[in-house]
């Protein structure tokens, strides 16, 4: 796969899901979201924009660091 249609998802430590590259971000229905090239998702569950992140997990106080497994 070349890097220019590579999609990364990177988990932000007490943060958001970072999404960037080529993807498609459809509601249950199938209904597209409109979105750049990079957006964040929420994670915390307290985001008035949901799915997208505003940040809200800074003042609610979400902690979540997870690291991949070392292989």
């Amino acid at each position: 796969m070349s890097t220019e249609n590579k999609v990364i998802i990177k988990v932000n430590d007490n943060g958001s899901l970072r999404v960037t590259g080529p993807v498609e971000l459809v509601d249950a229905e199938g209904n597209p979201f409109e979105h750049k090239e990079s957006f964040s998702l929420c994670r915390c569950g307290a985001s008035n924009n949901k799915p997208f992140c505003d940040g809200t997990h800074k003042s609610i106080g979400f902690t979540s660091a997870p690291r991949a497994n070392k292989s």
